[in-house]
């Protein structure tokens, strides 16, 4: 059967949303055929989750009509959607940190005996799903609060493969996954497509869309600028149509002058995640830090930072002969290091809040006096900040939570330039961002570097980081396997070697000989 012909199961007319100060979507039309991946793109903002959110039952439209299987179909609440078979895994974790990656997973239908949750069961039965993406490593009875950005994500995704569903709605579930991660992925998806479930697939990675989509639905501000099978587009039509001008010729980094050492780490271990790890980066420079999930990547750069407690090693700033000691995130800071946590929601931003007062707090005395807070001040320093990163909110007063995901990421990127730190570490800072407002990031970087600053990068994205990186560090176990400088891959004819070079440095700790 061929796309074309495929049942049509789900349609959307005129949708239309909005929120306060905000036209969400306009007149919105969108359909879903049996077996197919039809892809949702457009920019941080352009109502892609706000759209998939009414499909699920999360939101209620202003004004429109849907309709399931040829039934009139108006959810009440996400139970109800989910009775009728649609599902949704969300760009934002919804999990419960207290309890176990098993319970997580069956968290609406527990295996029980006379009352009593059946665990053996339970666990046996979540390892069987968890394999399947990649957790086979992972103990079904660990709670979620002790697991990384990444697996959690995938522990959600698992969630939403174990319960059967006539439509799947994923929202960016592969902003902060490995390869290895995302093929195991697009393995299930195949198998759902191949059983008639339609798939909705949200995503800023257009590659990873033109792979695995049918069709693809472009929205810019609220509204459907095309809807078109994915053998009709290019990488740059699609890009084009997302963000209204041409971004393929757009040069993200350019030799610059590097200055004297800022940061010298010697010897860092922090328990079995981070273990004798040494490396330093230089003032006007960028230096990425690559690897698999749960490679260590995060757990360095958090004991550097005083987030986890480091059991040894010696951190040296500025050119000092002496080592700082950094204990607590205060002590960071207060030597001039910032860090921009992956995880925004629960680490980087005080949700309920305005955006003014996220922006701000990293330096409150500067918009204060007396102990008073300026309010006309603290809306001076955010509204220049919204504009300088585009963020896209009604006004520096709208709340933080009401925001979508790639625009809280901005907040928590303009708190930190803000509090003006000399040594920057960014993890993961495109996570779930759109193509145009990665470029936007990634031009700030490079500012941010020639003005001085000393810039670490945190990804799972290998080609952000062979984009925007000066030098790329690789974690392998915990350990850092190896480094490469910028020459050994941006060189005609060099990249795919450099690929192999930093994909096998990445696994080299996890290969017995």
């Amino acid at each position: 059967m061929t796309p074309a012909t495929r049942q049509t199961i789900f349609t959307a007319s005129g949708i239309s949303k909005s929120f306060p100060g905000a036209q969400a979507l306009s007149a919105v039309d969108f359909d879903l055929r049996e077996g197919e991946v039809h892809a949702l793109v457009g920019e941080n903002g352009a109502g892609k989750s706000t759209l998939t959110h009414i499909i699920a039952g999360v939101e209620t439209p202003d004004s429109g009509r849907m309709q399931l299987y040829q039934q009139w179909y108006q959810p009440d609440g996400r139970a109800d959607a989910e009775a009728h078979g649609i599902r949704m895994v969300m760009q934002e974790l919804h999990l419960i940190a207290n309890l176990s990656v098993a319970e997580n997973i069956f968290i609406e239908k527990l295996p029980s005996r006379f009352g009593i949750v059946d665990y053996n069961k339970l666990n046996r039965t979540a390892r069987e799903i968890m394999t399947q993406v990649g957790l086979e490593d992972v103990d079904p009875g660990v709670p979620v609060r002790f697991l990384g950005v990444g697996q959690q994500q995938m522990v959600e995704i698992a969630a939403g493969l174990s319960r059967r569903c006539r439509i799947l709605a994923l929202d960016e579930p592969t902003a902060s996954l490995t390869d290895r991660e995302i093929e195991l992925l697009f393995a299930q998806i195949k198998k759902l497509k191949a059983e008639g479930v339609g798939i909705i697939y949200i995503s800023h990675r257009i590659e990873e869309v033109m792979r695995i989509a049918d069709r693809v639905t472009v929205l810019r501000d609220g509204k459907v600028i095309s809807t078109n099978p994915t053998s009709e587009l290019s990488v740059s039509d699609i890009i084009r149509m997302m963000v209204g001008r041409d971004l393929e010729h757009e040069q993200l980094r350019r030799a610059g002058s590097v200055g004297q050492v800022a940061l010298r780490v010697v010897g860092l271990t922090a328990g079995d995640k981070v273990k004798n790890v040494s490396f330093e980066v230089h003032r006007g420079q960028i230096l990425g830090v690559a690897g698999l999930m749960g490679s260590g990547r995060t757990e360095t750069m958090r004991a550097l930072f005083g987030a986890d407690r480091a059991d040894s090693g010696e951190i040296y700033l500025y050119g000092a002969s002496k080592p700082v000691k950094i204990r607590k995130p205060r002590d960071a800071v207060r030597n001039g290091i910032a860090f921009l946590t992956e995880d925004r929601k629960e680490q980087g931003l005080f949700l309920p809040l305005p955006v003014r007062m996220n922006i701000s707090l990293t330096r409150l005395r500067d918009v204060s006096r007396l102990g008073w807070i300026n309010t006309s001040e603290e809306r001076s320093v955010a509204g220049r900040y919204v504009d300088t990163l585009a963020v896209r909110c009604s006004s520096a007063e709208q709340r933080v939570s009401e925001l979508s995901g790639g625009n809280q990421q901005k907040v928590v990127i303009a708190k930190w330039i803000y509090r003006n730190c000399d040594i920057l570490i960014f993890d993961e800072p495109t996570r779930g961002i759109d193509v145009g407002a990665k470029f936007e990031i990634y031009r700030m970087l490079a500012d941010l570097a020639e003005k001085g600053k000393a810039i670490i990068v945190v990804s799972s994205d290998l080609k952000e980081l062979m984009a925007i990186c000066d030098r790329i560090i690789v974690m392998s176990a915990g350990r850092l396997a190896a480094t490469f400088d910028r020459g050994e891959w941006s060189q005609e004819g060099s990249r795919s070697a450099g690929v192999q070079k930093i994909m096998s440095a990445a696994f080299s700790g996890y290969v017995t000989a």
